[in-house]
């Protein structure tokens, strides 16, 4: 079976998390510090917070930017589910926005047409008009690594006074104009889940300018605790959202050869680019002009509508080859449909796309072999049962 994804592990990852292992200190040690020292470089910005996953970067950050019940967030529908459920943890509502249909990344102009509909009284949840002054948030997600249009929506958050929070937790060593994700926000997050460009097992990282951020996210990641962090002297609500050491020592291992991960996931990128760039029934990733350095989290192509996605994927999976539809759309979740009274309709771009895209094999040590046969069992479902 060729899997969708697989992580780099080399001999320094493993001599780190022995080391660790061999200490006296598997919590809250050395490694977290030079790992959060070393992303916040990659970032350039001041500070970073270490964490136990990007779901709980995000949520730190939504609470470090104060958060209301009540209050409302925007956050494109096409992504993977925390981005929006971090609201939901706070008793916040997120409002979905459509996307771009050539980079699947938040639509500016359909942002700014949301916010005049909620200005004039045009936007309802569950019969209930959204007033415009509790519309305080906004999430743009730098989707499969491709940065969002940052100059489109930056001036946008500035007119409506939205605290931006980016959700960068697929986009790590990606860069919009000669500037790294991550650092447009009031804070960004990125994320290290096994199947991303570096991997701490579970983990994630805060990344800000803001040193009243990072203070507060340190604080409430550790229980609460004051600046000091003295045991059992704690004062304000917290999480037990630390990294462990474990984590940290691998994070910080695979930061050492991160340039040579990103060249190698490149390189399989274009290789499937230039096997599918072809065909007429598949449209291969969008690279947008402002992208001048993209870190590749998944290979997802979008087939012709015509092709039943689904069957597709059952045919591949049943012969070696595993894909996935990548994204499902979050306000079409059941308990989104239930909670919020969604239904089809309300995203048009965003419900059309999702029903064609398919993510296929991408891993960082993918031989051109494997890329042949991920490709040849495409074609062959796509003739057989698309």
């Amino acid at each position: 079976m060729i899997q969708l994804s697989k992580p780099y592990i080399t001999q320094t990852e493993i001599e780190a998390v022995l080391e660790v292992l061999n200490s006296d200190r598997l919590s809250m040690g050395k490694y977290t510090e030079l790992f959060e020292k070393e992303i916040a470089q990659l970032a350039k910005t001041r500070f970073s917070v270490a964490v136990s996953s990007g779901t709980a970067a995000l949520h730190l950050i939504l609470k470090a930017l104060g958060v209301e019940e009540g209050d409302y967030m925007i956050v494109p529908s096409f992504t993977f589910v925390a981005s929006a459920n971090v609201a939901l943890f706070e008793k916040a509502i997120p409002i979905f926005v459509d996307i771009d249909p050539k980079t699947f990344n938040l639509d500016p102009v359909a942002l700014e047409d949301l916010l005049l509909r909620t200005e004039k009284g045009k936007v309802y949840i569950n019969g209930q008009r959204v007033r415009i002054e509790r519309v305080r948030f906004l999430m743009p997600v730098d989707v499969f690594g491709q940065p969002v249009d940052y100059d489109a929506i930056m001036p946008i958050a500035d007119r409506w006074k939205l605290k931006v929070i980016e959700d960068s937790c697929e986009a790590l060593g990606s860069y919009y104009k000669d500037r790294p994700c991550g650092s447009f926000g009031e804070a960004g997050a990125f994320a290290f889940y096994p199947n991303k460009q570096i991997t701490t097992g579970e983990g994630g990282i805060i990344v800000t300018d803001n040193e009243g951020i990072a203070k507060l996210c340190k604080s409430m990641r550790n229980q609460g605790r004051g600046d000091e962090e003295n045991w059992l002297n704690h004062v304000r609500l917290g999480y037990n959202y630390r990294i462990d050491e474990l984590s940290a020592a691998l994070g910080y291992a695979q930061l050492m050869h991160l340039e040579e991960i990103l060249h190698k996931r490149n390189e399989v990128a274009k290789r499937y680019s230039q096997m599918l760039g072809g065909l007429n029934w598949v449209q291969t990733p969008c690279i947008a002009e402002y992208t001048t350095k993209i870190g590749w989290f998944v290979y997802v192509v979008k087939l012709d509508e015509k092709i039943n996605r689904d069957r597709v994927i059952d045919y591949m999976c049943s012969h070696q080859v595993q894909a996935r539809n990548y994204f499902a759309p979050v306000h079409l979740q059941p308990f989104y449909k239930q909670l919020f009274g969604y239904r089809e309709g309300i995203l048009p771009v965003t419900e059309k796309i999702s029903k064609s895209t398919l993510a296929i094999p991408f891993y960082t040590t993918m031989t051109l072999e494997e890329q042949q046969v991920v490709v040849e069992r495409l074609k062959e479902a796509v003739e057989r049962v698309g």
